[in-house]
């Protein structure tokens, strides 16, 4: 394995010591797909740090923040910041949540100064999953091996919020075996955004009915994502149309972790 174990972020880390690193889960994959967590403590313990799952956490508070209520978030951000500010670094196995992490916490507390300076602190140890490995870590090969051809959906937080695009890309370029077939416009929604499929269905169901297009299209057998919601929704979609495209995240493929039933299904 082709990488090095020495922090490259502005957080102080102590070189005689493996960083102390806290896996935020995230609620969907703790309701739905343990092992997304499984394979993200694997790839960051294989880059050499220890991890932590603190049993205390619970949501990131982003549905109640995309809602509006701003209490009931900040109740649920002082939990998670108190839960979590004592390591190394916080990272989570989505962009959506990362990117609540990493940039609306510091601005919930702008201003408050019980709170402002712990949420930046702490939103400067916050990191997706494959960014933390490629950005900080800096992994260039886990080691993984897949013989497939996929196609990859640019989740529209991580891509937007936190600057995720050739992180995954350059992970997957040196999985053996694996061919990465771009889809048209991978980096366009697919029409999933939390609680906006449930505000607006018709609109949501139009853009995920565009997305899958351009799946089917590429003739990939695999769409990997970063975000298990994005997938959820899109292997919900092709799934109900008959197709035979396998949806997993990222993770579980650079971790070599392939072996449970893709999202929507019941594997070969």
């Amino acid at each position: 394995m082709n990488q090095s174990n020495t922090p490259t972020s502005g957080v102080s880390v102590d070189s005689e010591r493996r960083p102390r690193v806290a896996l935020f889960v995230t609620c969907l994959v703790d309701l739905f797909r343990p092992s997304v967590g499984f394979a993200a403590v694997k790839l960051i313990e294989d880059a050499g740090c220890e991890v932590h799952v603190p049993a205390a956490q619970t949501c990131c508070g982003q549905p109640a923040y995309n809602s509006g209520d701003k209490a009931d978030t900040r109740e649920i951000a002082e939990q998670v910041i108190e839960a979590f500010e004592g390591f190394d670094f916080i990272v989570a196995p989505s962009g959506s949540c990362g990117a609540m992490l990493k940039k609306h916490y510091p601005e919930l507390f702008a201003g408050d100064p019980a709170w402002e300076g712990r949420a930046n602190a702490f939103s400067e140890k916050c990191h997706e999953l494959v960014s933390f490995l490629t950005d900080v870590m800096m992994v260039r090969d886990t080691g993984a091996a897949l013989s497939a051809e996929v196609t990859y959906h640019d989740s529209c937080s991580g891509l937007r919020e936190l600057g995720i695009k050739e992180q995954p890309r350059k992970l997957l370029g040196a999985v053996d075996g694996l061919t990465l077939r771009e889809m048209k416009d991978p980096d366009v929604c697919c029409g999933f955004g939390g609680t906006f499929c449930v505000k607006y269905p018709d609109i949501s169901n139009s853009i995920v009915t565009k997305k899958t297009g351009n799946i089917d299209a590429s003739k990939a057998d695999m769409l990997l994502a970063g975000d298990l919601g994005c997938l959820m929704n899109m292997a919900g979609k092709l799934k109900r149309a008959g197709s035979s495209v396998e949806f997993r995240r990222v993770a579980e493929v650079l971790a070599g972790m392939t072996d449970t039933p893709p999202i929507a299904g019941s594997g070969k």
